[in-house]
């Protein structure tokens, strides 16, 4: 076989390749993987728990979001699948405050299993500065009986997330 055979071919599997991969979001910022049930860095900090319910319908995925030194104002919340790029918008870009709590059907991360939590860094801001995205609902995740429960490990791990080593508070 030619060397320019064997280029060609090289070529042809590199375009079906490129046609394959999913494309970026379309944010303009920085895009971090999350992989783990909480998250600290960029300025950001977030936490996830299940807070399971009587039936697997009613069991929710919560997601709780801190700013940690960022300058960030607002945060949405979409679902993508990762093989057709179907978009949903999940939480509607609002501001971030303090902290807030996203709750989604743990359900919906079989057809929406990749999730991105885009941060701006102004109110009018166009795109994110800043995508945490996570493919499904890490393994790491605990699940609570209670509301009590979870509220108090959302908390709890939050505050070591964003509280300086060696400080107390």
């Amino acid at each position: 076989m030619s060397r320019w055979r064997q280029g060609m071919i090289l070529a042809g599997a590199v375009g079906a390749l490129l046609l394959v991969l999913p494309t970026p979001p379309p944010a303009e910022g920085q895009e971090i993987h999350g992989e783990n049930s909480s998250f600290v860095g960029h300025g950001v900090a977030m936490v996830w728990g299940v807070l399971r319910g009587v039936r697997e319908d009613d069991t929710q995925a919560v997601l709780r979001i801190a700013p940690a030194g960022g300058a960030y104002v607002a945060v949405s919340i979409e679902g993508v699948d990762p093989f057709t790029q179907v978009r949903r918008v999940l939480f509607a870009r609002s501001p971030l405050g303090t902290s807030l709590d996203v709750r989604t059907p743990r359900a919906t991360f079989a057809d929406l299993p990749r999730r991105e939590i885009h941060f701006f860094a102004g109110a009018e801001a166009a795109g994110s500065a800043l995508t945490v995205y996570f493919m499904g609902l890490p393994d790491t995740t605990p699940e609570f009986a209670s509301e009590a429960a979870l509220h108090t490990y959302l908390g709890e791990t939050l505050a070591k997330l964003i509280t300086p080593k060696g400080r107390t508070q």
